[in-house]
């Protein structure tokens, strides 16, 4: 009773959640980890959290920050601890139309800063398909990519400041608005990707760009994916490089995508090999106003380079969303990804990433050691193409943790072969511990507990995540 009297104190009694009242937030989204907190605690501002993190040190209580519960990787499921949500710290401080910047509490769900930026003429390139219950907070713990990276980079390259509660209780207030500041450790992007285990981000300051004036969108079927990154290759250099999104459906993804959700139906006939989904944007107004034919200047260019690549036969058909009905059509399949994988077990789950002109090995190869392991079993594809990250799915024909270590590890195998990376944009949480063991540097990993002693000397601080044992 202390302990939940203690944070009463701090936080009021009705944000300390115990019994029935905590099962929506210590159950992840899949259905996939359960955990059993000892109370999950809602602060409503930084010093509250900053108080409720001094009260777990001194219960010795391990304490877990909980965003939008989206996650893939059990990152934040705890048996015996605390769990914080930041959902009440949802204010946007201010947007900075002038100075292209955000300053938002970590509780903001990535939906209200979209439109929070296009009020005033701008967009938050962040963009996937949970963003409307993904919270800032957890896409900087992540270091989330999604379908924009291609142009803006993931999460990281769009921060400026951060405001982090350590591990103490102490606020470390790094709430910058500058894009140089080269006065010793840029200590933001240690926390960026950390999930949780250095501290806990209350807040921060993120970039904002001018909103697109035009989309060109297109979803085409390709003769290969080396043939698909010629396209990409002469879009990029056709219109300075603004391809937004490059995204890679094969048809294991299609032939799943009919099965669950045949409501949003498919872009051809049949069902190619390779099918793309590709698009480019633009804020300069001639190449976003219409000629006098009605014709879009931007969406003439990917159209006269989508018309050169099928004479030449690299391109076999190709739609150009013509509205943006069209348009939205194309991306719900493309964001159905998450939604079209729940059901099918058992799975061995991987999100990796290769160089660009490795990504048609890396399947040539892991699905051909699949077929070894485990003749019948099955693969669902999605790629985010332009930078290389696939979420490469197994299924195998039986539930059995022997074959799906295996299974991992050949695909880890093939993976570390080519020069990639066993995590791309998911985390590592519980479910990836195993690999970084296997597949990280021993030396970064030195260098990771090193920085975890350091501040978290207790290992209070979303213990037993990122980092093996």
């Amino acid at each position: 009773m202390g302990l939940l009297e203690d944070l009463g104190s701090a936080v009021g009694s009705a944000n300390v959640l115990t019994g029935a009242d905590m099962a929506r937030y210590a159950r992840d989204w899949m259905g996939r980890y359960e955990g059993q907190p000892v109370a999950v605690i809602r602060p409503g501002s930084t010093a509250e959290v900053a108080a409720c993190v001094k009260i777990a040190a001194q219960h010795s209580l391990p304490i877990v920050p909980i965003s939008g519960n989206t996650g893939l990787v059990g990152g934040t499921m705890t048996r015996g601890g605390l769990l914080l949500t930041l959902e009440r710290m949802n204010r946007i401080r201010e947007v900075k139309r002038d100075a292209k910047l955000v300053i938002a509490e970590a509780g903001v769900i990535l939906t209200r800063l979209h439109e929070a930026a296009e009020k005033e003429g701008l967009y938050f390139p962040l963009w996937f398909g949970a963003r409307g219950s993904a919270m800032l907070g957890g896409v900087l713990s992540t270091n989330a990519g999604g379908s924009n990276v291609l142009r803006y980079g993931s999460t990281r390259g769009l921060c400026l400041g951060l405001e982090v509660v350590l591990p103490d209780g102490r606020v470390l207030n790094r709430m910058s608005e500058l894009h140089k500041d080269n006065s010793g450790y840029d200590l933001k992007n240690i926390f960026i990707g950390a999930e949780g285990t250095l501290g806990i981000i209350t807040a921060a300051v993120m970039k904002l760009v001018p909103a697109p004036k035009a989309h060109a969108t297109a979803t085409l079927a390709a003769r290969s994916l080396p043939d698909a990154l010629t396209l990409l290759n002469r879009m990029q250099e056709a219109t300075g490089n603004r391809v937004e999104a490059f995204e890679f459906m094969p048809r294991t993804y299609s032939e799943r995508l009919r099965e669950a959700r045949p409501d949003l139906g498919l872009p051809f006939d049949h069902i190619p090999d390779v099918t793309i989904l590709i698009e480019s944007a633009t804020t300069v107004p001639h190449e976003a106003t219409p000629d006098a034919n009605g014709d879009i200047p931007l969406v003439l260019t990917l159209e006269t380079i989508l018309a050169e690549m099928m004479d030449a036969g690299l391109i076999t058909d190709a739609i150009l969303a013509r509205s943006e009905q069209q348009r939205r059509a194309m991306w719900a399949r493309r964001e159905a990804a998450a939604e079209i994988g729940v059901g099918l077990h058992p799975e061995v789950d991987t999100d990796v990433c290769l160089p660009l002109d490795k990504v048609d090995t890396f399947l040539t190869r892991a699905i051909a050691k699949l077929e070894t392991l485990d003749p019948g079993a099955r693969t669902i594809t999605v790629a985010h193409l332009g930078d290389g990250n696939l979420h490469f799915t197994a299924y195998p024909t039986r539930d059995d943790k022997q074959l799906k270590d295996q299974v991992l590890e050949a695909i880890e195998d093939v993976v570390a072969d080519l020069g990639g990376s066993f995590s791309a944009e998911h985390g590592v949480g519980l479910s990836k511990l195993s690999s970084m063991k296997r597949r990280k540097d021993p030396v970064a990993l030195d260098v990771m507990r090193t920085l975890k002693q350091a501040l978290d000397p207790k290992n209070l601080m979303n213990p037993g995540k990122v980092i093996p044992g």
